[in-house]
């Protein structure tokens, strides 16, 4: 069967955070799928991964903000101007305003606008990566086009949406998949039976994440010289919960040797560097910054406990299930993190890892203690991680049942 050209419609192209994206667009293109990549942002990312520069697909960038490019989106509304779905789509827009009454709104609509009237030749299909803005852009430019339309939701998209709005795109989309099964619990009501929702884990290159086969070393925290070396890799954001992470640190005994290392960039990060200061951290912790795929692998493969606090900030944001802690389970490394979100679909406490209450530095600190005194304890819930990973979470799986759904679209349009 011949594959349709699909566009794909991302928030920012190329992003170091999300590279389960971009695994899954090149799966998709080895899969034999035709893409378009259509971005609302620019990168603004110094690195990228390997990945990125693997996949084939265009990239279009619409205007970010809709006063720095009028004469573009000028151009675009009277192209569409004549077309039978722009009064559906302006209706749309008309429906959604009272209830989201802010420049976003109309700034989406106006993106919409742009992606309709630069359509790419022989295009048939719209994919949103992200139910919030990205999904917003698609459903408007799928009215306006007359095309159909599917979803992938993640985390922050389906926790801090309205009600009203993921209702409303969920019974746009033609289908829509998310990645952990408190998100598509989530959808699945919402939804009310008008449109397929389905569970599909990101998953990963396996790969890329080759199995770890050296021996960890077996020190216990007990030979300053020797100290355990603990691991965090993320975003300096605030569902990530490093204070928390710094706290519990903090609260581990003083004859204990230990080492925390944190890979990511983010907003927070000088916060979360003063906050170490003032901890009494400094000698012990390392901020590495954003590295690319292969420099954060050679540090999982160099730490011997990987932590994580995920916490549900008050506005709702949360992770789903971070795609850190499915790269440190492959690599063997005892992970810590928190009851939260999807983290328990990876983690079941005492058998693949250690859960410990969200908000929590003193469950956490004991939690770490005990991974930091007991490397056999490390090496049985490393082993077993890594096994639930490679037989749970390849990613050929979520890129197979992503191929069928597309073509049994196309198979009914035929």
């Amino acid at each position: 069967m011949q594959h349709r050209k699909i566009v794909v419609v991302l928030k920012g192209y190329p992003r170091l955070s999300e590279t389960f994206i971009a695994q899954e667009l090149l799966g998709l293109e080895r899969a034999g799928f035709d893409l378009i990549l259509v971005a609302l942002r620019r990168p603004t990312d110094a690195k990228r991964h390997p990945v990125h520069d693997e996949i084939k697909a265009p990239v279009h960038y619409l205007p970010e903000y809709l006063h720095q490019e009028p004469l573009r989106v000028v151009r675009s509304l009277f192209a569409c101007l004549p077309r039978p779905g722009f009064w559906r789509a302006l209706g749309s827009l008309a429906a959604d305003l009272p209830r989201d009454f802010t420049r976003n709104r109309v700034r989406r609509f106006g993106q919409a606008l742009v992606l309709a009237a630069e359509w790419p030749d022989d295009a048939g299909w719209l994919h949103a990566h992200f139910a919030h803005t990205p999904a917003s852009v698609t459903r408007y430019a799928s009215q306006l086009r007359g095309l159909p339309w599917s979803c992938s939701a993640h985390a922050k998209d389906i926790w801090t949406s309205a009600d009203w709005d993921l209702a409303g795109k969920l019974s746009s989309a033609r289908w829509t998949v998310t990645c952990t099964k408190t998100g598509f619990d989530r959808l699945k009501v919402l939804a009310n039976g008008n449109s397929p929702v389905h569970l599909s884990y990101h998953g990963l290159d396996l790969d890329r994440f080759g199995s770890f086969s050296e021996a960890r070393k077996q020190h216990d925290g007990s030979a300053p010289g020797e100290p355990v070396v603990v691991l965090s890799v993320g975003r300096a954001v605030a569902k990530k919960g490093y204070d928390t992470l710094l706290e519990a640190l903090a609260l581990l005994p003083g004859d204990l040797a230990w080492r925390f290392e944190h890979v990511g960039g983010g907003e927070e990060l000088e916060r979360l560097k003063a906050l170490a200061r003032k901890l009494g951290l400094d000698g012990r912790v390392s901020w590495k910054g954003a590295l690319a795929q292969k420099e954060v692998l050679e540090h999982y493969r160099g730490a011997d406990i990987f932590a994580l606090a995920c916490r549900i900030t008050a506005n709702g944001d949360r992770d789903g299930l971070p795609n850190v802690l499915v790269e440190a389970a492959s690599q063997r490394l005892a992970c810590v993190s928190t009851d939260i979100s999807g983290v328990p679909e990876l983690l079941s406490p005492e058998e693949t890892g250690l859960l410990v209450p969200t908000e929590n530095p003193i469950a956490l600190a004991q939690a770490l203690k005990r991974l930091i005194r007991d490397p056999m304890l490390r090496a049985r819930l490393g082993d077993a991680a890594e096994r639930r990973v490679r037989s749970n979470f390849d990613h050929t799986a979520s890129i197979g049942q992503l191929k069928q759904l597309f073509q049994q679209e196309w198979r009914a349009a035929e």
